[in-house]
């Protein structure tokens, strides 16, 4: 579908028709992530299960991987499970964008623990970001990772004020280079004007998240670790030495097992998935812009996310080619080609040019949220886990899967300042988060009224 005409001079016409939603689909569309073209999921036929495994390691994401890669290196003899393909889940469905992100701000991490271990945890953070960069040059992974910075918008001028005060408040130590830009001179680093200023982040980062995973794959495959693949796990259990792990092909008896499911967390730990909110996240990707168009619209090439409650988040594909962008748009989950015409709506009230640019590709994964909005990792009757990372998964989740893959080596560098903090469920919180819907109604609410 061509959507940008040339004029009688040669020029690009930056006013494309108006889509309708029959429309806006490319003819090309898929109902995949944009990621998997270029990276798609990988076959490693169908390993042998084996009956003994020294470490075993459910879910083969970020976390699980990370885990397994620190085992292997370790000297242990590690098996990765997982139910769908390798890779299948929110770590090759993300965004891409790579921040310093601990949910829960400073002034609110010093009244639940006080002003020390609110820096620390505050700093796990940014220490998440300096590692996974480090990590992947040393490990060679090709992934497009680059320092693009974030540009995070003020939706309201209220909201501006804000983030005024959270620079302003800033406790020492944390200080990342981030800088406020007005209303007037947020053209720098987005076009349109449809914020009213916001900060700069220039430390923060990007990459290719599928291409980051097969990296991931490749040096735990190299590493010895065995990935087996379309094996559900169906059940746990304690005793004697170890973890009997039940499987759809049979049981593995498995000295040290470690959960790395995250928003795929199902039925297998009814402990671990009262503790964990599994939502929702959205993302298209548009046909190639006109010629000049992305620089106009990303003239620094920042990812970009915003003030809402419901937050949205956009980027330039790597190739720079393509708006990639995301969001919570449904009150319950939908399929991806039901979620793409909000999603377009949300993207064209940023950018109206967009208007009448097709989607080429939509898709959704499931990321995990936390009542304490903090991600949690640590040992519970035995079994080992990593999760809850809040959206900010691309970072943490590799960072908190290689420490608890150090602790179960009995490291002194897998501790962490999150080890001894309580992991928090809900009374009647047993299968589906029933209180999801209400509350994004609400946020959707609270969006609408703050102008």
């Amino acid at each position: 579908m061509s959507l940008a005409r040339n004029d009688a001079s040669g020029g690009v016409d930056r006013h494309p028709r108006d889509a309708s939603e029959e429309e806006l689909f490319a003819a090309d569309f898929k109902a995949a992530p944009y990621w998997w073209d270029r990276t798609p999921r990988p076959d490693l036929g169908t390993p042998s299960l084996p009956s003994v495994a020294e470490v075993l390691v459910v879910g083969s994401g970020y976390s699980g991987l990370c885990a397994a890669l620190q085992t292997a290196r370790g000297g242990r003899e590690t098996v990765v499970l997982d139910a769908g393909d390798a890779g299948f889940g929110c770590s090759t469905r993300n965004g891409g964008q790579i921040s310093a992100s601990i949910k829960p701000g400073y002034a609110e991490l010093v009244r639940r623990y006080g002003s020390e271990r609110a820096l620390a945890i505050r700093k796990l953070g940014q220490d998440a970001l300096t590692w996974i960069e480090s990590f992947i040059a040393v490990e060679g992974i090709h992934c497009d990772f680059r320092r693009s910075g974030r540009f995070y918008g003020a939706h309201s001028p209220a909201r501006f004020k804000d983030l005024q005060r959270k620079l302003a408040d800033q406790a020492p130590g944390l200080d990342d280079g981030a800088y406020l830009l007005s209303r007037a001179e947020q053209g720098r680093e987005i076009g349109g004007d449809f914020y009213h200023g916001g900060i700069v982040s220039p430390r923060h980062a990007s990459l290719d998240p599928a291409r980051y995973h097969q990296g991931l794959l490749d040096r735990a495959l190299a590493a010895g670790v065995t990935v087996i693949p379309h094996c559900r796990v169906t059940g746990l259990s304690r005793g004697g030495e170890g973890v009997t792990v039940e499987t759809e092909r049979g049981k593995v008896q498995a000295r040290d097992v470690i959960v790395a499911t995250n928003g795929y967390s199902d039925g297998l730990s009814p402990w671990h998935r009262r503790r964990v909110i599994p939502i929702g996240s959205y993302m298209i990707a548009t046909e190639p812009l006109p010629p000049g168009l992305a620089a106009e619209l990303f003239p620094t090439n920042r990812v970009v996310t915003d003030t809402r409650k419901l937050v949205v988040y956009y980027r330039l594909s790597p190739d720079g080619r393509r708006v990639l962008f995301g969001g919570r748009v449904s009150l319950s989950e939908v399929d991806p080609r039901a979620s793409a015409t909000p999603l377009h709506a949300e993207m064209t009230k940023r950018f109206p040019v967009l208007s009448g640019i097709g989607i080429s590709h939509s898709w959704m994964g499931f990321v995990a949220y936390t009542f304490d909005e903090l991600p949690h990792l640590g040992c519970r009757d035995g079994i080992h886990y990593a999760m809850g990372y809040c959206g900010s998964g691309v970072s943490l989740a590799s960072y908190l899967g290689s420490k608890i893959g150090q602790q179960v080596l009995g490291l002194a560098e897998g501790r962490t300042v999150l080890d001894d903090i309580a992991f928090q469920g809900r009374p009647y919180y047993w299968r589906r988060p029933w209180f999801l819907a209400p509350s994004i109604a609400y946020y959707r609410w609270r969006d609408a009224q703050d102008r």
